[in-house]
């Protein structure tokens, strides 16, 4: 049971019972504490700590599959939509966070339109912590935000990897996404 002072975390989809060898380091329980010190690069090659994201603010943090991923950079092109004055007025970060090299982290910012914060977890270490799974999944997402089919997604895909800066599956292509929601004292 969470008391007031530890975050509340829960992994949507799956039952903790289960054991799956596709979840980063067979972990089901997200360990935000051992992430907190995890270094994450910014656009330019700086390093910071994931806790340096949200120790003085609250943050909502997507992470992304990766950034060739047609269902990914739709969803971010939704939320590069989100007027900064809306988060400035609810005191809120909007954060996403890939798992490519920081070189990849123009070119995806120029192709959908984000402009806030963006960082890249590049070894996975943050993802693994953080419980999140590997694997495809065949299914539909059911998403508003994601507007593409399988066939014309993929097309998309490859063709944005032959024009980025660097031509590789810019990170784990089997690495799946999630979101936390953190703030000062998590």
């Amino acid at each position: 049971m969470a008391t007031e002072s530890s975050p509340v975390i829960q992994q949507v989809g799956r039952s903790p019972d289960v054991t799956n060898a596709d979840v980063c380091n067979d972990m089901y329980h997200p360990d935000l504490e051992s992430a907190a010190t995890s270094l994450l690069r910014d656009r330019y090659g700086r390093s910071l700590q994931f806790r340096d994201l949200y120790s003085d603010s609250k943050a909502i943090i997507i992470f992304v599959r990766n950034f060739l991923c047609y269902t990914c950079k739709e969803y971010v092109e939704d939320l590069a939509k989100i007027p900064k004055s809306y988060l400035q007025a609810a005191d809120v970060r909007l954060i996403v966070i890939g798992q490519s090299s920081y070189l990849h982290i123009q070119h995806f910012c120029d192709v959908t339109g984000y402009s806030h914060e963006i960082y890249v977890d590049t070894n996975r270490d943050i993802y693994c912590k953080l419980g999140m799974k590997k694997g495809e999944s065949s299914g539909a997402s059911g998403s508003p935000h994601v507007k593409s089919n399988i066939i014309t997604g993929s097309i998309k895909s490859i063709w944005r990897a032959m024009e980025s800066p660097a031509f590789d599956f810019q990170g784990d292509p089997a690495q799946q996404g999630g979101a936390v929601i953190v703030g000062p004292g998590m």
